[in-house]
C-alpha cells in the first residue's frame, strides 16, 4: 500500500465508531432511509452531471456504484440507454427500481458492496459514483474496480471532507470521542495519482440541504430517543459548514 493510500485508510479508520459505543447504541446508526435519497424530478445542472453527459455523448450505458436512490444515474435519463444500479442496501435498490420504471429508464440492479459486486455489475460506457468514497477505507481496490468497469470514463463526486464531520463536536460532547481530521478530496486525488490516474478535478459548492431531523442525528450519535432534546439543544450551537464538493473524472 502506498503512502497516500495508507494515509487515507488511517484517516478513514479514525471515523469509525468504537465498539464500546456501538454496543450501547439502541439502533444501528448508519441505516439510511431511501426516501431521503430520492432523485429529484428535475436534475440539478452540476459539474458531475455535465462530466457524465460529455462522456456519454449521443448515448451509452451507465453503471451507478452505490446508487442510493439514483441521483447520479437518473440525472442522465434520456441519454443513458441502460443503467446498472449497484448498492448494498436492498431497499435503496427497490426505491431506485420504482423510480427508474416510472421514468421509463431501462435498468437492472445488483445488490452488493463494491468492489465485491463488480463481477455481477459488469462494465458500462460510463461509471458514476457519488458520495461513496468517504465510506471506503481501502481505496485502491475500490478505484481499480471502478476503472476496470468503465469503457469511456469514470465520474466520482465527493465532498471536500466526510459529510458527517460537522458532528465531530457532538461526539466529543456526548461520548468524549475525539476524532482525527477527516480525509479530504486532496487525499483521494493523491491516492488516484499513486495508482497512475490523473483525474480532472472540478471543485464547486453544493446547495446546502436542510439538516437531518433530530431523531436521525440522535440515532447517528448512538443515543436513544430520550436524548433528542439534549441533541436539539446541542445542534443550535453547531455552525453550518460550507458544502464544498468535487467532481473527479478520468478515463480508463
Amino acid at each position: 500500500m502506498g503512502t497516500a493510500a495508507r494515509r487515507w485508510a488511517e484517516l478513514q479508520e479514525g471515523r469509525g465508531i468504537p465498539p464500546e459505543i456501538l454496543a450501547g447504541a439502541p439502533a444501528l446508526p448508519w441505516v439510511h432511509d431511501p426516501a431521503a435519497f430520492a432523485a429529484p424530478a428535475v436534475p440539478a445542472d452540476t459539474p458531475s452531471r455535465r462530466a457524465a453527459l460529455a462522456l456519454l455523448g449521443d448515448g451509452g450505458t451507465v453503471l451507478d456504484v452505490g446508487c442510493g436512490g439514483g441521483d447520479a444515474s437518473l440525472a442522465l435519463a434520456g441519454v443513458a440507454t441502460h443503467v446498472t444500479a449497484a448498492d448494498q442496501q436492498a431497499d435503496m435498490l427497490a426505491a431506485f427500481a420504482a423510480d427508474a420504471t416510472a421514468r421509463g429508464v431501462p435498468f437492472r440492479t445488483v445488490e452488493g458492496r463494491w468492489p465485491g459486486a463488480a463481477a455481477d455489475a459488469g462494465t458500462a460506457d460510463v461509471v458514476v459514483c457519488h458520495h461513496v468514497l468517504h465510506n471506503v477505507v481501502d481505496l485502491p481496490p475500490f478505484v481499480r474496480a471502478l476503472t476496470a468497469a468503465a469503457v469511456r470514463g469514470v465520474v466520482v463526486e465527493m465532498l471536500a471532507e466526510h459529510p458527517m464531520a460537522w458532528l465531530d463536536e457532538l461526539w466529543v460532547r456526548f461520548h468524549d470521542l475525539h476524532r482525527p481530521p477527516p480525509a479530504t478530496t486532496d487525499d483521494a486525488v493523491a491516492v488516484l495519482r499513486e495508482l497512475g490516474i490523473e483525474p480532472a478535478v472540478q471543485r464547486w459548492e453544493r446547495v446546502q440541504p436542510p439538516r437531518q431531523d433530530v431523531a436521525w442525528i440522535t440515532r447517528r450519535l448512538c443515543l436513544g430517543p430520550e436524548r433528542e432534546p439534549d441533541v436539539a439543544t446541542a445542534l443550535d450551537a453547531v455552525p453550518a459548514r460550507p458544502r464544498e464538493a468535487a467532481t473527479l473524472t478520468w478515463r480508463p
